[in-house]
């Protein structure tokens, strides 16, 4: 691969960067709570009716320590509770608290502008195909292949 090219991984990351460095700076300028990009990454990823941390370690990529952190964090400034599973008496789910859940709409209006932002950039067709590809499912992972050789 030549030094200009950059692979497709690099520029999905770049991408997502664009939105998450807008976003944080967004909540800022709005007085928001301050969070990190690894909490932002956990509100994403968190279901409504609530998530184990081990499910949110698997979504985010990261390790159940981290998530662990990561939620103990939220809670800490009031943006999750714990709460019991119905299924297990071993495992709690993370969910976000009302203000938590204001936060996450707060976040989400803000989103919906920075998309709008960059349709205005490079075309609101540009930015619907992207999502048409992104959202399409993509299977799991290949398995390892041996080069020939």
């Amino acid at each position: 691969m030549d030094a200009g090219h950059r692979s497709l991984p690099q520029l999905l990351g770049e991408g997502r960067r664009w939105f998450e460095e807008a976003l944080l700076a967004a909540l800022e300028a709005a007085g928001a709570e301050q969070v990190s990009s690894t909490q932002l990454q956990l509100f994403a990823v968190l279901d409504e009716r609530g998530t184990t941390v081990s499910e949110l370690a698997r979504r985010m990529g990261v390790t159940r320590q981290t998530a662990h952190k990561t939620v103990h964090a939220l809670v800490a400034v009031g943006l999750l509770e714990q709460a019991p599973h119905p299924a297990s008496a071993r495992q709690l789910l993370i969910r976000r608290t009302p203000k938590g859940r204001r936060a996450h709409e707060r976040a989400t209006a803000i989103l919906d502008g920075l998309e709008r932002v960059l349709a205005d950039r490079i075309g609101q067709r540009s930015v619907t195909e992207l999502r048409a590809v992104l959202e399409m499912p993509w299977g799991e992972p290949p398995e390892p292949s041996v080069p020939a050789g």
